[in-house]
This record gives C-alpha cells, structure tokens and sequence, in this order.
C-alpha cells in the first residue's frame, strides 16, 4: 500500500529521543494534574502522545508525519500495517487530538474529567510505545 502521510526520513535511533520526550510530557501532564491545572495537563497529554507516535513511527517505519497532528494516527496505522495493536494505538491518539484544537486555540476549559482521560490515554499510549520499541530493541 503506497504511503498517504506525507512523511520526513528520520534515522531510527532518533526513536529513542521521541519516546523520552512522550514520557517527560506524559510524567509533566501528572504534575499538573496534581495542580489542579488542568488545561496544561491535556496539553501536555496530547503532546505526549503524538511524541509516542512519532517514536514509534520513526522506530518501525523511519518516518515521522510532516502534515498536521491530525493526521499522525494514519501514520501510526500505516507502519504498522493496520495491525490491531496500531489500530487500537491510533484510536487513543485520536481521541486525544480530537481536543487539541479547542483546548490549545480556542475559548474552551479542560475540565478535570478531561485531564483524568488524558492522562490515561497518554500513559496507554507511551507504554505501548515503549513496549512495541523494546522489542524493537530501540529503547
């Protein structure tokens, strides 16, 4: 199946450096919690997981999305050959980024009930991650 992604070549072992960055995020998006601030923590949730895409996508198909954050979940789907495992990745990544544009630009609030859910899903995303990347032996 040719590519529908446009995508940037990125050497594997930059892999690593993504997935560090999805867990910082992920780890930062706690905190915040914690805080009670809870639009930092969806933020910081959602970029996590795009980070986690990324690393993966770099570490099993040695590309990285070029185009719009929306469009990383196709990405994910496509190098892993819409295995259920990627699918399933895919999904969390887009339920997050489905509010990323009204949290990061727009006049609306995270709630904490928004931050709870983020946070789950980028923690089940980042440990996807991390999993399907050890067995790559890239982490």
């Amino acid at each position: 199946m040719a590519c529908k992604v446009a995508t940037l070549g990125v050497p594997r072992v930059h892999a690593e450096v993504y997935f560090r960055k999805a867990r910082q995020l992920c780890e930062g998006a706690v905190t915040e919690f914690e805080d009670e601030r809870y639009d930092a923590t969806l933020i910081l949730a959602i970029h996590a997981g795009i980070s986690a895409s990324d690393a993966v996508c770099i570490g099993v198909g040695t590309r990285k999305n070029k185009e719009s954050h929306d469009r990383a979940a196709d990405l994910l789907e496509e190098v892993g050959s819409h295995s259920s495992d990627f699918i399933d990745a895919a999904k969390r990544l887009r339920i997050l980024l489905a509010s990323k544009n009204a949290i990061e630009y727009e006049n609306k609030r995270a709630t904490r009930k928004d931050a709870e859910l983020g946070i789950r899903r980028c923690e089940q995303i980042v440990d996807w991650a991390e999993g399907t990347l050890q067995k790559a032996k890239l982490i």
